[in-house]
């Protein structure tokens, strides 16, 4: 267990929380901020309390995947995408395939436009769509059909319970998925490491690049893409 004087601790990581819950960009109706900070709080409390440092992880790692988790798991019960956004992102991937299996290279924005008969607006709001369900779990996005309903797994398990040929597998996706971030374009790889690795917000993100906060949402939705596509390759 963690031996800590509780509350001064609780204390200590409110910030740690509030910068958690500014990076999930969650549109919800059913909870603000402060919403979503209280139900943080309540996760760090519970990685407090279960903290194991022989486990050889950071307490703020772990924290991270408590309090996101809490969050998130508060917000499914309430908020889900809804079926027409996952129909129509289900639409854009069979395009997607449809066109670069008849031309084998990669199908362009216009192509996947001229498919679906939609707009460049819309295109958009399925690369949005991408990106709000990596806020749910970036590892379903990339390595799991899209709209499947998975519970977010806790990464700091006792690995000796954990089968070999999984852990090879585990592996081996790390692998694939750092060889596919090189193969990204410049700008591409800059937004994955400003959200991913630097943990900055969508807002800090667009000042950054100087660009607006949908954009920057819109970009990462499209590189995800584009990373599933590598990274399916590399596998293969």
């Amino acid at each position: 267990m963690y031996e800590v004087d509780y509350e001064q601790e609780i204390v200590k990581h409110l910030p740690f929380v509030r910068r958690v819950v500014n990076r999930i960009d969650i549109k919800s109706t059913e909870y603000d901020k402060d919403d979503l900070f209280n139900i943080g709080v309540i996760g760090l409390m519970d990685a407090l309390k279960k903290y194991d440092a022989s486990k050889k992880v950071t307490f703020e790692s772990y924290a991270y995947i408590r309090v996101k988790g809490a969050i998130i798991d508060e917000v499914r019960k309430t908020s889900r995408m809804s079926r027409t956004r996952m129909s129509h992102l289900d639409s854009y991937y069979k395009a997607k395939e449809k066109i670069e299996r008849e031309k084998m290279c990669e199908a362009t924005d216009q192509e996947i436009c001229k498919e679906l008969e939609i707009n460049s607006k819309q295109l958009a709001k399925i690369h949005e769509t991408v990106h709000y369900l990596a806020n749910l779990s970036l590892d379903d996005t990339i390595f799991t059909n899209h709209g499947e309903t998975m519970e977010l797994k806790d990464l700091v398990e006792d690995t000796s319970k954990v089968p070999i040929d999984q852990l090879l597998e585990d592996d081996e996706k790390r692998a694939a998925l750092r060889r596919s971030v090189e193969k990204l374009p410049e700008r591409d790889q800059i937004v994955l490491n400003l959200y991913y690795v630097e943990e900055l917000t969508l807002k800090e993100i667009a000042d950054i690049l100087d660009i607006s906060v949908p954009r920057v949402s819109q970009i990462h939705g499209k590189t995800l893409i584009k990373l599933k596509k590598l990274i399916e390759d590399d596998l293969e």
